[in-house]
């Protein structure tokens, strides 16, 4: 039984050429198409798709009122087709705190040239969405009180946590960052995303944190209390001078399919930081960050693995599991308590 896809785009062209793609696939068995939310809402009744493709800038009702109605009525696994603006980077945030799984990004200058690389991320992602996970949040649920950490801030110096996710990853990673206290070690992240997403992603979380969030700039400090997000399109790797550990940001070629890649950050944070590093693999399809982890593993960093029940895609967890790079696996919400017990056992080494 092949997947049912939905795609609800005001824009002619880009029915058709999206329906064009999806419709050559053979893991997609039918595509129909609907110009707002409400004639997606009767399709949706009639046909029951798997997936839906959502525009996020829609007349009569925008993608993002329209997420919320389907988690609230009839939960789908929802990818937004974005623009690359800022404006666009903002409302596919909002629409992925709604409960869409992913989006994919809708340049104005070559969604439509079909290209190889378009045509690939799209239907990845259209297939991932299919077997995701949907994850519904109580509104009911009381504000999420930070843990505390009793190490002395000078002995958290010399820690590393380094945290790699990709599908479903911009919500896990607040839920991890928003436990976690100011004094917190030194934090680096790669999650898959474009250029101009990832300075929006960092602010955001930056206001719900008491750790510091910041996008990455070349040469950053890694430093008590504060977290790096790697830029989008750009490798972030850990370098260290002496008792100062820094980031180095790079172009190159994509490694495990993605630039930012979670094993060219790992690889560095093994290389440089062994032993005193803490691993997290989040969330995500494919396979980035697993190899990476078995190197942390393999120098005697302490790692972590979202467990598959919490996952919205247990892609990469499970691939860095079967590798035999996870020491532990746990939920998502047990995640934050884990990384700072691992920091108090090297801290009393």
């Amino acid at each position: 039984m092949g997947i049912k896809v939905l795609i609800v785009d005001d824009s002619a062209t880009a029915r058709a050429v999206l329906s064009d793609i999806l419709s050559k696939d053979p893991d997609i068995s039918s595509v129909e198409t609907a110009v707002d939310a409400y004639v997606a809402r009767d399709k949706i009744l009639k046909s029951k798709p798997d997936v839906i493709c959502l525009d996020v800038e829609m007349p009569r009702m925008d993608g993002i009122t329209f997420v919320k109605k389907l988690m609230q009525f009839m939960p789908l696994p929802v990818v937004m087709v974005s623009s690359l603006t800022q404006k666009g980077a903002k409302t596919t945030l909002d629409a992925l705190e709604a409960g869409a799984i992913d989006f994919v990004a809708k340049p104005h200058s070559n969604i439509y040239d079909g290209s190889d690389e378009i045509r690939e991320e799209l239907l990845a992602k259209v297939k991932s969405a299919a077997r995701a996970k949907i994850q519904i949040k109580s509104t009911d649920t009381p504000p999420i009180k930070p843990l505390t950490y009793h190490g002395a801030l000078s002995e958290t110096t010399q820690k590393i946590v380094a945290i790699g996710a990709s599908t479903g990853g911009t919500e896990a990673l607040k839920d991890v960052l928003i436990q976690l206290p100011r004094n917190s070690p030194g934090i680096i992240i790669v999650q898959h995303m474009p250029a101009n997403f990832t300075g929006q992603f960092a602010q955001r979380l930056n206001s719900l944190c008491q750790v510091e969030v910041k996008e990455a700039k070349n040469g950053d400090s890694v430093s008590i209390g504060q977290v790096l997000i790697a830029p989008g399109d750009l490798h972030m790797v850990l370098r260290r001078s002496g008792h100062r550990y820094y980031v180095q940001l790079g172009g190159g070629e994509k490694v495990s399919g993605h630039r930012p890649s979670v094993d060219v950050l790992f690889n560095s944070v093994a290389k440089c930081a062994g032993a005193n590093a803490v691993g997290v693999i989040l969330t995500g399809m494919g396979s980035d960050g697993a190899k990476g982890m078995r190197n942390m593993h393999n120098v005697g960093a302490k790692t972590i693995g979202q467990d598959e029940k919490s996952c919205v895609v247990y892609g990469m967890p499970k691939v860095a599991y079967d590798l035999g790079g996870v020491d532990i696996q746990t939920s998502l919400q047990n995640i934050p308590q884990k990384i700072l017990d691992f920091i108090e056992e090297k801290r009393k080494l």
